[in-house]
């Protein structure tokens, strides 16, 4: 009996062997195409962020386009010293970082409408940049910021606190510069203080008003030369002759120009534009940069009356509180809460300090205040950072 013959093996078809090339061709192209695709969304993720550095003399770049809506810059400090980065429309300071080391990369959160802005960059006397915000859909169909309704007796009432402060710190200011003129020593330093402790309880709002801050209560570290500086005038110039040299030579004139920057600024103040942002938005900032940079300097010669200035400042913080407390009541209990224990935090560890000021105190025992203090204002100023959300503002920049 013969085997039977093995089946033969059949051929694929011609047909199917083109479909299956077909196929992995198709793959392919799909593969690359996802690839591509992939690639471009990352670059857009990525140009999200405005990258810009600022160097000892300018920005770069110093001319940018962004389109409206909420952006995000990343500030790189190239110089040698500390810097701020602001976005100014006109005087009005829209969002900031200050006392950007070197080195060192900060971001910025900001939501920005259309329009064309000027940027300061480092050193007062740079030239200042141009950022131009063009219109987009992202913008157009963002919620609207809230009404200033349910806010029209805070602001009121905010308004009338400004005016009061700024006029006694102008009037106080008057009378310093006719005291260091007369030659009063004892006298100029009693009305330092007492205007001095006015400015710093309006001083949350000045942010707005960045060019005529600079001229009234400067930092040393955004001049050239520091204190030593020709430009660098206002409280710090005077304060070094009143307390440091305890001379009044040569703050004659600078007294005349902080009585007229005092005046610019309650004409601003009066001409303000109270909105719901106003309230919110400075509390978050200030407790933000006083949990950073506000703090007095361990053992320094002038550390009581700097805990004098901040206990204003704190004065200023809490009435922004205080009007803010309705209505974050009404949206966030729970928020409101914490923000009223943060804040009496504060102001206990502040009060024990200034009580013992000008106590023989170990170099240990004033770094362990100072971090406290430190703290105890970074716990508000987080609580603080979540109220303009919660009552339904956007807090630029914080």
């Amino acid at each position: 009996m013969s085997a039977p013959d093995k089946p033969k093996a059949t051929a694929p078809s011609s047909r199917l062997l083109y479909l299956g090339v077909g196929a992995a061709a198709t793959l392919v192209i799909f593969g690359a195409c996802a690839f591509y695709f992939a690639t471009l969304r990352v670059h857009r993720d990525t140009s999200d962020v405005v990258a810009v550095s600022v160097t000892s003399k300018a920005c770069e770049p110093n001319a940018m386009s962004v389109l409206a809506g909420d952006r995000t810059f990343e500030i790189t400090n190239k110089s040698d010293r500390p810097v701020e980065w602001e976005i100014v429309d006109g005087v009005m300071v829209v969002a900031e970082r200050e006392n950007i080391a070197p080195a060192i990369k900060e971001t910025l959160k900001v939501r920005l409408a259309p329009g064309t802005y000027e940027v300061t960059c480092g050193l007062l006397s740079n030239p200042r940049g141009i950022l131009v915000v063009a219109p987009s859909r992202e913008a157009d169909a963002q919620p609207a910021r809230a009404t200033t309704r349910s806010f029209l007796g805070p602001l009121s009432e905010y308004k009338f606190y400004l005016d009061r402060q700024s006029g006694s710190a102008l009037r106080a200011a008057q009378d310093l510069a006719a005291a260091i003129k007369a030659g009063d020593l004892d006298k100029s330093r009693a009305l330092y203080r007492d205007g001095r402790v006015s400015y710093d309880r309006i001083e949350p709002i000045l942010y707005r008003f960045s060019d005529l801050q600079n001229k009234i209560d400067p930092a040393p570290s955004y001049f050239e030369k520091g204190q030593d500086d020709p430009a660098f005038v206002g409280y710090g110039r005077i304060a070094r002759g009143l307390f440091e040299r305890r001379s009044l030579e040569g703050l004659s004139p600078i007294a005349d120009g902080l009585v007229d920057d005092l005046t610019a600024l309650n004409t601003r103040l009066k001409a303000m534009k109270m909105t719901s942002d106003v309230l919110a938005d400075s509390a978050a900032r200030f407790s933000s940069l006083l949990s950073r940079d506000g703090l007095p300097e361990e053992n320094a010669d002038d550390h009581e009356r700097r805990l004098a200035e901040l206990d204003a400042n704190l004065d200023g913080l809490g009435k922004l509180v205080v009007l803010l407390d309705p209505v974050l009541n009404t949206v966030n209990q729970e928020l409101a809460r914490k923000v009223d224990v943060a804040l009496s935090d504060v102001r206990a560890i502040l009060a024990k300090q200034k009580a013992s000021a000008g106590q023989p105190t170990s170099s240990g025992g004033a770094s362990a205040d100072r971090t406290q203090l430190a703290r105890a204002f970074a716990v508000l100023a987080e609580s603080l950072n979540a109220v303009p959300s919660a009552i339904g503002i956007d807090a630029n920049g914080t």
